[in-house]
């Protein structure tokens, strides 16, 4: 998506305090079968200019493709669109000590900083269904209670969470109910693999709303 040149610059200067790297817009079509919210690019991500196209985006692929959904047919977006990094200490193969960046959550501050972009492409897009992924996404819309281990595969209508004006660090809640399906990161079953019947279940559950609409 193409984003007004004076949002852009606003966030990013809203970002300046933070150890963020790059930018990417989200991605999708006008009309698409649900938006697809994460809560930040990664390394391969910005290298590549393409959202959810590192390894978690590779199982993402996978969960889709279970339900006959297509890369092409959802729009995907993040609640931060650059990079959280920390340094961190890695030994070479050689026994050298270097600092590397390293991918992390985004903060809360980082959220509301680019929290303009998520709410332009709403009213933009209009997505008939939300799919969060993990708590980030979810919590961005729904606000702090929510969580992911509570609320996955339900599906919530409710008001969300938009900055209350450009200027603010607060949200407000949007006059306008959505339709929002939480479920886990993708990535989250690299760390935990008995999450995955749970996504499984959660798509099959996300098929027969993407069917019903």
């Amino acid at each position: 998506m193409k984003y007004p040149d004076h949002l852009v610059k606003q966030v990013q200067e809203r970002s300046a305090p933070y150890q963020l790297e790059g930018f990417l817009s989200g991605q999708g079509p006008e009309n698409p079968k649900f938006m697809l919210l994460g809560e930040a690019p990664g390394e391969t991500e910005i290298h590549n200019g393409i959202p959810f196209s590192g390894r978690a985006g590779k199982q993402l692929m996978v969960f889709l493709e279970r339900i006959h959904v297509t890369r092409e047919e959802v729009y995907i977006t993040s609640a931060v669109r650059s990079r959280p990094y920390k340094w961190r200490e890695k030994k070479e193969r050689n026994g050298e000590i270097i600092q590397k960046k390293y991918n992390r959550t985004p903060n809360q501050g980082e959220i509301v900083a680019h929290a303009p972009l998520l709410d332009y492409e709403l009213e933009k897009i209009h997505p008939k269904l939300i799919v969060t992924l993990g708590n980030i996404g979810l919590q961005r819309l729904t606000g702090k209670n929510k969580k992911i281990t509570d609320v996955h595969g339900q599906l919530l209508k409710q008001p969300i969470q938009k900055l209350k004006d450009m200027q603010s660090a607060e949200f407000t809640w949007s006059e306008k109910e959505y339709h929002v399906f939480p479920t886990f990161h993708p990535a989250s079953i690299f760390y935990n693999r008995s999450l995955l019947e749970l996504i499984h279940e959660d798509f099959e559950k996300l098929k027969r709303l993407v069917i019903k609409n």
